[in-house]
């Protein structure tokens, strides 16, 4: 004779019975979630991600942003020195800022440095002799700069290799380049170019604070990439290490 189980009358057992149901439903919400999220972002990513590792779309990302922040420093900066937009030869900021950032991401001189880029071009865009644009000449040498310690290159894949060093000496140099904008005088005893300010009417630290931001990435690189090589070599000393031989029969 068949065996008649008995009903759940117990609240307990409902009870439980109803977590397990939610449990279930939980669970099951989140993996089709997950599942849409995956292919969400397969269809939004590009296929030359497929060729990046994620320090090397860290670096491009990285890149990205830091350059967006230099031409943002150079809008707010014209807007502190119209003089020098007056030199450019631009009616108004955003073509300037157009030309300059053609000039980084392609490669090509500024014609107002002769030829000059990164260092060399930072130097002369900070030196009193200047007469020209020194805005746009003080963003294309930082920018170029930038390419430069990245290995000319803005964008960066699984091939690619990048020396963290040239990468930390970025960042120091943009260091040292702010704290010249804000001390070096011009041959009248002005300020080279009015950035940050600090007066009874007020404080403007947005230079200082986003050209922090651009350090804070460079330096954050430079210690994943100074990880990614380390792991690199401990990766091939473990395999030494545990080397264990194929039976052959």
């Amino acid at each position: 004779m068949a065996r008649v189980l008995p009903l759940i009358t117990s609240p307990i057992r409902r009870y439980c019975l109803l977590l397990a149901s939610l449990s279930m439903l939980f669970a099951t919400g989140c993996s089709q979630q997950q599942g849409s999220d995956i292919v969400s972002q397969f269809r939004e990513g590009r296929p030359q991600e497929f060729l990046q590792t994620s320090v090397d779309r860290m670096a491009t990302l990285a890149m990205r942003d830091n350059l967006d922040s230099l031409y943002l420093l150079m809008s707010k900066l014209y807007l502190r020195n119209p003089d020098e937009l007056k030199k450019s030869g631009f009616l108004d900021a955003r073509t300037a800022v157009k030309q300059v950032r053609l000039a980084i991401e392609q490669q090509q001189p500024l014609p107002i440095l002769g030829g000059k880029k990164d260092l060399a071009a930072l130097s002369y865009a900070m030196s009193p002799e200047f007469l020209g644009d020194r805005v746009g000449a003080f963003i294309y040498a930082i920018g170029s700069m930038l390419v430069t310690a990245h290995g000319n290159r803005l964008e960066f894949y699984m091939t690619d290799a990048i020396n963290p060093t040239f990468v930390s000496n970025a960042a120091r140099n943009i260091e040292k380049a702010t704290w010249i904008l804000s001390q070096r005088q011009n041959k009248s005893g002005g300020p080279l170019l009015f950035s940050n300010e600090i007066s009874e009417e007020g404080s403007n630290l947005s230079f200082a604070v986003e050209f922090g931001k651009v350090v804070a990435r460079l330096d954050l690189l430079t210690q994943m990439l100074d990880e990614r090589y380390r792991r690199i070599g401990l990766n091939y000393a473990q395999s030494l290490l545990f080397l264990n031989f194929l039976p052959v029969q």
